[in-house]
């Protein structure tokens, strides 16, 4: 009994150390995020200033203006700003204290597996975004504001709230920006053995009603956008198939070939 005892409180030790680093790479990724909110809320106007031009554009010949309906909706315009892009700021930091945590628990070869998906995530992040921010909002603002002129003699203008119209930009930057990470699910489905290359393939027109289905939930509901979004998306979908057939290539040809660095490829474990 009193071994059992003993082995129950050796365990303990690197539980303790496990939750103290958690806690440690948790208080860092707050602390970053809190250093980026601060610089991006002293910069909240141009930051805005930059969200806005979009709009701007398509106004004609560069006339429109934001208001602003209640006393402290601009203050609060200004925080949703700055935790915005604080977050985007500091999410390579957060990115790399989650990393840190993870990775001294997986193999040598499942860090090298993992890689061109930590590199892949915040490129088609960004590309999603930069898609959104270039071209499909300049698109959906101009098919919005084609709607107003007159309406029984009274002239019907666009006078957008400010809190409405960063609502609307982050729901475009974080919607194309996060289904354009459909790629990196995807291949970790596939390197987790839960969907094979075979099943996506087979399931191709299922999966052409769901990407014109998210495509219609994650976008305001005009046409030109959601189809700006269905289309990229479709093509990594096909990609990431392609990507899948290298892959299962790669693995077939692994498994022909003896693996001599088995025995070292393990974490060590802690003393």
């Amino acid at each position: 009994m009193a071994f059992k005892i003993q082995d129950i409180d050796e365990t303990r030790a690197p539980l303790l150390d496990h939750l103290v680093e958690l806690r440690s790479r948790l208080m860092r990724s707050v602390f970053a995020l809190m250093i980026g909110f601060a610089i991006c809320f002293y910069f909240a106007d141009p930051i805005l200033a930059f969200l806005v031009q979009p709009l701007k554009d398509a106004f004609p010949n560069g006339e429109g203006q934001l208001i602003f309906t209640r006393l402290p909706e601009l203050f609060f315009v200004d925080l949703k700003v700055g935790l915005f892009a604080g977050f985007m700021v500091s999410f390579p930091i957060i990115a790399n204290q989650l990393w840190a945590f993870v990775a001294p628990g997986l193999y040598a070869r499942e860090k090298r597996a993992f890689l061109p998906f930590l590199i892949a995530t915040p490129i088609l992040f960004t590309g999603g975004a930069s898609l959104a921010y270039f071209v499909v909002m300049p698109t959906a603002f101009r098919w919005f504001l084609g709607f107003g002129g007159d309406a029984g003699g009274l002239a019907v203008e666009a006078l957008p709230a400010a809190g409405d119209y960063l609502d609307l930009v982050m729901q475009f930057i974080l919607a194309f920006g996060l289904t354009f990470l459909l790629p990196v699910l995807l291949m970790l489905l596939h390197r987790a053995g839960i969907v094979t290359r075979a099943q996506m393939a087979g399931a191709r027109r299922y999966v052409i009603v769901g990407v014109v289905a998210l495509a219609a939930i994650v976008t305001p509901p005009d046409p030109g956008s959601q189809v700006i979004l269905a289309l990229p998306l479709l093509v990594l979908f096909e990609g990431s198939l392609l990507l899948m057939r290298l892959q299962e290539r790669a693995a077939a040809k692994n498994a022909d070939t003896p693996d001599e660095g088995a025995a070292d490829d393990k974490p060590q474990a802690e003393t």
